[in-house]
């Protein structure tokens, strides 16, 4: 027995074969030893098995031969019962046996080596194991003052800024990258300016150009004289999707505007290295999926045990990630009826704005006399608190061999 995960709503995710394929692939010998006729076999694989034109499914195939189904979020298996209704043949939807196991990510490998001697010095070097035990966890990271949470996050984004400053200079003349920062770029960027980090594969729902949909109000915000912000763009684009091209393309021209230009940077060659630099050092990690095609998404994650604060659409595990206290949300988790794409985008656009306007810049730079935001810190402690263990890898685990593999 095995089990499956339904990773994605996205069709491109859910490969699909032509039946002359699947017949020169496996030949006749293969399926008479499972006992099949070649008919039961290529039904295996169709999400209504008397439907012949179907395709063959590598989905519809793993989700019958498979002892446990799961999606990586819950509302990715309200998502995926729903999808994959037909395929076990249910009447009611809530009956579709696809459970929700939600993603997490590793802490030592995405937690930055100042946090960790952070936690260190307060919990002691096995600080790991308070992540088994959320309230331990909690109390622990109470009891670290807000001033030491603030004090690492600054460095982090001081090495993050200079390490922008690096790939700029390298891209823009063609000289090796080396640990020097240059004199050209050494105003470029600036570690007290609100800075928004967005990385991540880039895929049409995605959008990665909703921030851009008034740009001139976008330009309002980010070139405030008294609260100014800077945006950090990185991805890849697989070589076959076309619209992920365009929306890159988009992105890059607004850097015909001067004040783009001093505001915005897009880093080149997105790799596991520039990812971290930017989880563990942007101040904001924003993410703007439609709803509902985020199925889970990680990159929060990551930032959030950096006590980046997350800015995001209401999904995937934002969903149950969010408290309140622990980032913002934009929009609601009211399903947009009756709406069209176009109308949703700008309503999600309006949203972001008004976040950014409202919530997210005046509380950055609400700072006491010594420099700290005192409620922009407590909601990063907050962050480390909820979000760390109910994230971590160690929780998934436990969840797989709880959920799935002693169900088998």
């Amino acid at each position: 027995m095995c089990s499956e995960n339904a990773h994605t709503p996205v069709a491109a995710g859910n490969d699909v074969f032509s039946p002359e394929l699947i017949d020169a692939c496996f030949d006749k010998n293969f399926i008479t030893s499972l006992k099949l006729s070649q008919e039961e076999f290529l039904a295996l694989g169709r999400t209504n098995p008397q439907n012949s034109q179907e395709w063959f499914g590598m989905t519809p195939l793993a989700l019958r031969m498979c002892g446990v189904c799961n999606g990586v979020s819950q509302k990715h298996s309200e998502v995926s019962r729903k999808l994959w209704q037909s395929v076990f043949d249910k009447a009611d939807v809530n009956k579709v046996p696809i459970i929700h196991i939600t993603n997490g990510v590793h802490p030592p490998t995405w937690i930055s080596p100042a946090f960790q001697s952070l936690y260190e010095k307060y919990m002691g070097t096995d600080w790991q194991k308070l992540l088994e035990d959320p309230k331990k966890w909690e109390e622990a990271i109470e009891a670290i003052p807000d001033e030491q949470i603030w004090k690492t996050h600054l460095l982090l984004k001081n090495l993050l800024i200079r390490y922008i400053r690096r790939k700029v200079f390298s891209r823009e003349t063609g000289r090796v990258e080396t640990i020097h920062e240059h004199s050209d770029v050494s105003e470029f960027f600036n570690s007290e300016f609100l800075t928004i980090g967005f990385a991540r594969r880039v895929a049409g729902y995605k959008r990665w150009t909703l921030i851009l949909s008034d740009f001139e109000r976008l330009i309002r915000i980010i070139n405030d004289p008294l609260r100014p912000v800077q945006l950090i763009f990185a991805g890849k684009a697989h070589p076959q999707d076309r619209e992920a091209k365009i929306m890159l393309q988009n992105l890059m021209s607004q850097n015909q505007n001067e004040i783009w230009l001093r505001r915005a940077v897009f880093i080149e060659d997105y790799d596991q290295e520039i990812a971290s630099h930017l989880v563990q050092g942007v101040d904001v990690w924003l993410n703007v999926p439609r709803r509902p095609m985020e199925a889970s998404g990680t990159s929060g994650q990551k930032a959030a045990m950096n006590a980046v604060l997350n800015l995001s659409i209401l999904d995937g595990w934002w969903i149950e990630g969010f408290n309140g206290e622990n980032g913002f949300a934009i929009g609601t988790l009211e399903d947009p009826e009756g709406l069209s794409e176009k109308e949703i985008d700008e309503q999600d656009a309006n949203s972001l704005y008004e976040m950014l306007e409202r919530q997210v810049v005046p509380l950055f730079y609400a700072k006491n006399q010594n420099g700290i935001p005192v409620e922009w810190t407590k909601k990063m402690k907050n962050a480390i608190k909820t979000l760390t263990p109910q994230f971590s890898s160690y929780r998934m685990l436990k969840d797989y061999v709880r959920k799935a593999y002693t169900a088998l």
